[in-house]
């Protein structure tokens, strides 16, 4: 898959008034190279709606579009992967499902992050860092010590995810997270551009030093 740095999650909530394709066109004109759509609350034909309008937005930027958890989702409008959690599809049956299309996992745990890697999982996401209220379901943050042994044991490109700020980013850096996931503090920002071209100027800085 083609690589990444800045990994932007759609949250609709966190935008009230504002529409999803221009917010989302806002963070990846300042530096998100990886869109995740993830809406848990739509019905099918808006979830088909919302999907088709990031299609076309992602393919318009030429970078990668993700779906969260629905597979069938992505197939009908050829995103190119898909994302799923420790309690979804199990990683070999939506391997079969969707063949070469790139496989993103969740993982809290070193042992999670190692199945996955073994089992073929394009990248995986490392979190959550901190306590973050993006998701209902979301387990008890994991901390900087994860990163920093998924840094050191896991070879496929991981994203380190969950509760992380332009005010935190440094110290997840520093742990050795190159790739960095946001959810509210991009999309909930009034300038997601700005939040994005921050995010990125925190990753740079540290692969200048």
């Amino acid at each position: 898959m083609k690589d990444f740095r800045l990994y932007a999650i759609t949250g609709e909530n966190f935008h009230p008034g504002r529409g999803l394709a221009e917010v989302m066109e806002q963070a990846i004109l300042g530096g998100a190279d990886i869109i995740q759509f993830r809406d848990k609350h739509s019905g099918k034909e808006e979830l088909l709606r919302k999907a088709k309008a990031l299609r076309e937005l992602t393919r318009r930027y030429d970078i990668p579009f993700i779906v969260n958890d629905h597979v069938e989702l992505a197939l009908e409008v050829d995103a190119d992967g898909i994302h799923l959690g420790q309690g979804d599809l199990p990683l070999a049956e939506a391997r079969r499902i969707v063949g070469s299309k790139i496989i993103g996992i969740s993982t809290h745990a070193i042992e999670e992050a190692l199945a996955a890697q073994e089992q073929g999982a394009d990248y995986i996401g490392a979190g959550p860092v901190y306590a973050t209220r993006t998701k209902l379901d979301v387990v008890a943050p994991v901390g900087l010590d994860y990163i920093r042994e998924v840094s050191r044991r896991i070879s496929i490109p991981f994203v380190a995810i969950g509760g992380i700020k332009l005010g935190n980013a440094d110290e997840v850096i520093e742990a050795g997270a190159t790739r960095l996931c946001a959810i509210s503090e991009i999309v909930g920002s009034e300038d997601p551009a700005g939040a994005c071209r921050a995010f990125i100027d925190r990753l740079e800085r540290k692969e200048r030093a």
